[in-house]
This record gives structure tokens, C-alpha cells and sequence, in this order.
């Protein structure tokens, strides 16, 4: 694994150990990155199932002012300061071992938003789903105005969506809209910001 673009650009990071932990892969992470450009430079992100840090200090070699990199798994926590260590990002990240909701309810107790919110659990859970539905119900707080969302799933996953009792869930959020959808492959990310 490595980071792709930026002032970390080349530096080699840890994967992971398990397949427990599944990374973005390169070819995603560089397309996600050309799509979210104008979201990250001076930008407040927050990866809530960040597994290896990827994503975070992805968008910190690239200009992001501010990663807060949480997973409730240990395993992934050691593997994240490692990375971080290794980038040199100490003074720019926080980082939590917590479930995604204690996570979220300690952003909003200190009044904290972000501009960039990546959501990548695992891919046969509703985690992702879950984390959306608070974030929009919290409008105003955690993401910020002008913020963007990126969730991460597979062609698999939404095949059980759309065969379930609400296949239009991942558009029915309260104050969320979806404004972009694109396949790489297995992989699926969806954009969201606020309505």
C-alpha cells in the first residue's frame, strides 16, 4: 500500500493483516481523489471505519488540513498510528478506537464538523447505511455546509438492497441527497451532501 499523490507521495504504508480489513484499492483511491478535489485542500476529514488510516492521510498528503481517523477493531488502531507514524502526520490527526456511533456522538458533544466524511465499513453490513441516516438527521452538525460524503460498497451489497423491503434507502435520507454514483469494478462509491 501506498499514498498515492501529494506530500506523502510514494510513502509506502501498512496494509492490512486480516481480511477483516479491506483497503481502497490504488486504481479507486486515485479516481475518488480526482472526483473530490475541490473538498479537500485546508479540509476538516473524518474516516469513521478507517481501517488502516488510507483514506485520511490520502486526503492529508493531498492538502487536508485535518483527519480524524477512527475504528473500533485494535488491530486497525495499531496498524493506523503505524501509518501515521510513518508519515510524519502526528500534529494533523486524532486518532479513536470506538463503535461509529459513540464516535459520531463525541463530534457532535464537541461541536466539531468536516468538510470530507468517508464511510468505508464493511461491505455486508448496514454500517454505512446506519452512519448516513444520523449524519442527516443531525443537520448542521458533523458535516459541514458546503461537505461532502463518500460511501464505499460493492455490486453485492446492493444487489441485497434493491432485493430488500426498502431498495430505495440509500435516496430516502431525510436530509441527505445523493449527487453521484460510479462502479470501479466490484467496488461502488456513492457521493452525498446536504439537500
Amino acid at each position: 500500500m501506498r499514498i498515492i499523490a501529494g506530500k506523502y507521495k510514494a510513502k509506502k504504508i501498512i496494509g492490512p493483516k486480516t481480511e477483516n480489513t479491506r483497503p481502497t484499492l490504488d486504481r479507486v483511491k486515485e479516481a475518488l481523489f480526482s472526483i473530490i478535489t475541490p473538498w479537500i485542500l485546508n479540509a476538516n476529514v473524518l474516516d469513521l471505519f478507517s481501517g488502516t488510516g488510507n483514506l485520511g492521510l490520502e486526503a492529508l498528503s493531498r492538502g487536508a488540513k485535518f483527519a480524524w481517523l477512527n475504528d473500533k477493531d485494535g488491530e486497525s488502531i495499531s496498524i493506523i498510528a503505524k501509518n501515521v507514524k510513518l508519515t510524519q502526520a502526528e500534529n494533523c490527526v486524532k486518532i479513536t478506537r470506538k463503535d461509529y456511533t459513540k464516535c459520531l456522538a463525541q463530534i457532535e458533544s464537541l461541536e466539531m464538523n468536516f468538510d470530507v466524511i468517508f464511510l468505508d465499513p464493511p461491505y455486508d453490513s448496514f454500517l454505512g447505511i446506519h452512519a448516513l441516516e444520523w449524519i442527516s438527521k443531525e443537520k448542521g452538525k458533523i458535516l459541514s455546509p458546503e461537505g461532502i460524503i463518500v460511501y464505499e460498497t460493492d455490486k453485492s451489497f446492493m444487489k441485497k438492497i434493491e432485493s430488500s423491503k426498502n431498495p430505495d434507502i440509500l435516496n430516502s435520507f431525510e436530509h441527505l441527497e445523493k449527487i453521484d454514483q460510479r462502479s470501479y469494478g466490484n467496488v461502488i462509491l456513492m457521493l452525498y451532501k446536504w439537500r
